[in-house]
């Protein structure tokens, strides 16, 4: 009998063993990743999130998440935030919606509304200025403009408004990595090259 009670114990221990699955993450381990770590800036204003949800200050909360939602919807397209500069572009571009909304809301006379989105203005501009990466300005813009223009000219012909958009936005081009305004560097490049 008791090699019988000692054999019972020993299908049981074996029973329980076999019957509790390891996890998946201890027999599994992940050597590489198909996505590139997120820019810097988007991983501050993360970190910023945490900070303001615990000072509970609900102004940049709200800013902080509608950044993260743009960034959210950008991944989904094709092309995504993989850089400073291209989050700097999207913080521009909500805080021109901003603006926008601002003024129509001062219009219907709504001034609590319109203090609401200047204060979300504020945080945008706070964080698009302390991202590191260059402003141009349209004195510095017109100087590189003229340069690419006199470079095309020299190639022959008279140079097209859309190759030179092209060359000065291309990778590796002179304003990549650089926070510039799309309507300005249209308007510039026409002044230039003497398109209508």
């Amino acid at each position: 009998m008791a090699t019988l009670g000692a054999s019972s114990r020993a299908a049981r221990r074996l029973r329980f063993a076999t019957s509790t699955p390891t996890p998946l993450s201890r027999i599994c381990a992940r050597f590489y990743s198909s996505e590139a770590p997120p820019p810097p800036l988007l991983q501050k204003i993360k970190a910023d999130l945490k900070t303001a949800m615990r000072a509970k200050d609900a102004t940049r909360l709200t800013a902080i998440r509608s950044i993260l939602a743009a960034t959210l919807n950008a991944s989904k397209t094709a092309s995504p935030i993989a850089t400073d500069a291209q989050l700097v572009a999207l913080l521009r571009k909500t805080q021109r919606a901003s603006a926008h909304a601002t003024s129509e809301f001062a219009a219907a006379g709504r001034q609590d509304l319109a203090d609401k989105e200047q204060a979300q203005i504020d945080i945008l501009e706070e964080y698009a200025a302390g991202s590191g990466v260059e402003e141009v300005g349209e004195d510095r813009l017109r100087v590189i403009v003229t340069e690419v223009v006199t470079s095309e000219a020299g190639q022959g012909g008279k140079p097209r408004m859309g190759d030179v958009m092209k060359k000065l936005l291309a990778p590796g081009g002179p304003l990549e990595g650089k926070d510039v305004e799309k309507e300005m560097l249209a308007r510039v490049v026409k002044e230039v090259t003497g398109t209508n």
